[in-house]
């Protein structure tokens, strides 16, 4: 993780405890859930999404889209709630997302995404928690 200081922070034992084997993966250990795997992809209903590590709201569901990818796509978070870093990580160049409460990873951001913002913020499903309005 960065070197910052987040609102939230917790132990790595302690994520253990607050998070599934996979959320840990992903969301501590920068990895990636298997595309499509995840209920939120397919997620429709009005409400919003929120971190899975520290509940912060993130993305509500009107800025959701079918981006075909396998994994949730926004094309803007709510303000405030999601940081960007450079990630050279694989050989490439991309802009990691992550939760600037916690910190924790929740995907990458790609510049394809739908008007107005033309972003595409591919967020990790088990990443997120879903609140229906």
């Amino acid at each position: 993780m960065d070197v910052k200081d987040y609102p939230v922070t917790h132990s790595e034992a302690e994520w253990r405890k607050l998070l599934t084997p996979e959320q840990y993966q992903v969301m501590r250990g920068h990895g990636t859930e298997r595309p499509g795997s995840c209920a939120l992809n397919f997620e429709k209903r009005a409400g919003s999404f929120t971190c899975a590590g520290c509940d912060q709201p993130l993305f509500v569901s009107k800025t959701k889209f079918e981006s075909g990818t396998g994994w949730p796509s926004f094309n803007d978070p709510v303000p405030g709630s999601v940081e960007t870093s450079v990630d050279n990580s694989y050989g490439m160049e991309r802009v990691e997302a992550h939760c600037s409460r916690c910190g924790s990873h929740l995907g990458h951001v790609f510049p394809d995404g739908p008007p107005p913002t033309h972003l595409r913020y591919c967020i990790n499903g088990v990443a997120m928690n879903f609140h229906p309005e």
